[in-house]
């Protein structure tokens, strides 16, 4: 199968795609801005293979999506092209305005031109699917999970921003029967994160000896799925799920942000010995900072539908996740200046 990704060097492009290319069968096009959180290097390793074609360009650019639909001719379009950091959203919004909704609406249009112009097996079996995020729901409260038919309720510029590229894409199916699929998942780890969320950040700053910033308490929880889990999920979506659904990913592993940070205080405390003399322990450096506006309390997926209806669960523990992906960021922190 031929599959156009946008945003395929962001974190979970890069993993996607790297999924994608182990399997040795399908041929993929890579549009990508490259901004500042782009794994470069991880495409000139992706440009080794045959099957892999990378253009550097902006999914708001309607003449180059459509040059490259017409030339490409995919069989399924993953868009994972988003702008994503909940602070940045807050500070300045115009960028995930352009990116999340004009960017979401004008590939959706030029996906749809291209669509309709296909034919018999080539237009029954294309697929557009639609990567997104818990966050659109809000905070979860009672011990609640999130579900597909729960309430979209937004709190950050990023939030909404996804919430809206959502229901354009459900809009699209209803309003001129584009073959859609949408995801939303809970919060990724693994490798090539970018050092602005949460577990790369804790990390790298431990391992430089800088301060670990903790937004308020540190109580709020947050529901931890490996991303090496959700690009498989994203695989059984888009080649076994059902035109128009919406498919929850998570792995039920939530957690407080400070209980998180301190069990990685606690493992690279027994994986390096050689710690400055200052501190005995990695939790010296956790401060803790004002919270963030409009902070979500809890997120929790309830996955419950895609593990019925199309066979998928989780397959790595979460402790072992977390110790596999910090011994990650040890070996590749030449890879990030923090």
């Amino acid at each position: 199968m031929k599959f156009l990704i946008t945003g395929g060097l962001g974190f979970i492009g890069t993993n996607l795609i790297k999924f994608l290319l182990s399997k040795n069968e399908h041929e993929i096009l890579n549009l990508d801005k490259i901004t500042y959180s782009a794994n470069s290097s991880v495409n000139k390793y992706f440009k080794l293979n045959d099957l892999y074609r990378f253009v550097k360009g902006d999914i708001c650019d309607e003449t180059l999506l459509t040059s490259l639909l017409n030339d490409f001719k995919p069989d399924f379009v993953m868009n994972l092209a988003a702008e994503s950091h909940v602070d940045k959203s807050i500070s300045g919004p115009n960028d995930f305005i352009r990116t999340n909704i004009f960017g979401t609406t004008n590939l959706l249009n030029t996906t749809k031109d291209y669509w309709s112009k296909l034919s018999g097996e080539k237009k029954y079996q294309f697929r557009f699917h639609h990567i997104s995020t818990d966050e659109v729901f809000g905070s979860v409260f009672d011990d609640g999970l999130f579900h597909e038919e729960s309430r979209y309720d937004p709190s950050s510029p990023y939030a909404a921003s996804k919430a809206s590229s959502d229901h354009l894409v459900r809009a699209w199916h209803k309003t001129y029967g584009l073959p859609i699929l949408i995801s939303n998942c809970s919060n990724n780890y693994g490798p090539y994160q970018y050092p602005e969320k949460l577990i790369p950040l804790i990390i790298l700053n431990a391992l430089n000896f800088k301060t670990l910033p903790i937004y308020g308490n540190g109580l709020q929880v947050r529901d931890w799925l490996h991303v090496e889990d959700h690009v498989k999920a994203l695989y059984t979506i888009i080649t076994k799920g059902k035109v128009g659904e919406t498919y929850n990913i998570g792995a039920n592993n939530q957690i407080s942000n400070i209980k998180l940070v301190k069990n990685i205080c606690n493992f690279l405390d027994s994986e390096i010995e050689d710690k400055q003399k200052e501190i005995k322990s990695y939790k010296d450096l956790i401060i803790y900072v004002k919270d963030r506006p409009g902070h979500d309390v809890c997120y929790g997926i309830d996955a419950r539908k895609i593990k019925k209806d199309l066979d998928w669960k989780p397959e790595i523990d979460f402790q072992l996740g977390i110790q596999k992906t910090i011994k990650w960021y040890i070996k590749n922190k030449f890879l990030y200046i923090t």
